[in-house]
């Protein structure tokens, strides 16, 4: 639905239905329709609602970016002419009126990676601040039973008693040779 094409009277039609459908539906509208001021309705937009957004999977706004005033008035109008008779900061100045960004402009580099890789180091240096203070004054001693002594007496028995003898850990142990297989 686009709304080029239409006379200006047509477009005050619309929006004079569009605000009717606005104020008998919710306030959301309402109070999209206050914000845009003066700004021309030239589309659908990508949510359904008179919005501006710079975005590159849905590049056309459902409104303008500026106010129209004399200056974009009269490109406009020498617009509905031959191009060719356009200078190219005239068509700049008209795509500015239409457009905040470029497409260049929209994909270029923010360096917004820099602040999230930040946030990033600082959460995990005080996760291990946190895991080394835990480890001095809230854990206590390992048990003995943490020694190698003990882990060798305690697999020493687990062979004598032949603790899960068929898959486990005492399967794979000769207990004719004392060795293991």
């Amino acid at each position: 639905m686009a709304l080029r094409g239409i006379s200006v009277s047509m477009q005050r039609q619309l929006f004079k239905q569009l605000l009717k459908t606005a104020q008998s539906g919710s306030v959301a509208s309402v109070h999209t329709l206050d914000k845009i001021g003066n700004r021309e309705i030239v589309g659908h937009g990508w949510n359904g609602t008179a919005c501006y957004a710079d975005r590159t999977d849905y590049p056309m706004p459902a409104i303008r970016f500026r106010e129209v005033n004399n200056e974009i008035k009269a490109l406009r109008e020498k617009e509905k002419q031959d191009w060719k008779k356009l200078s190219h900061e005239e068509i700049k100045a008209l795509y500015r009126a239409s457009f905040c960004q470029t497409f260049a402009e929209i994909q270029a580099p923010t360096g917004e990676w820099k602040q999230h890789l930040g946030m990033g180091l600082i959460f995990t240096s005080l996760a291990i601040w946190i895991a080394i203070l835990m480890n001095l004054f809230v854990y206590d001693e390992l048990p003995v039973t943490f020694d190698e002594e003990h882990q060798k007496a305690q697999l020493r028995r687990m062979i004598d008693l032949e603790v899960n003898p068929v898959t486990g850990l005492t399967s794979k142990w000769d207990h004719e040779n004392k060795k293991w297989k």
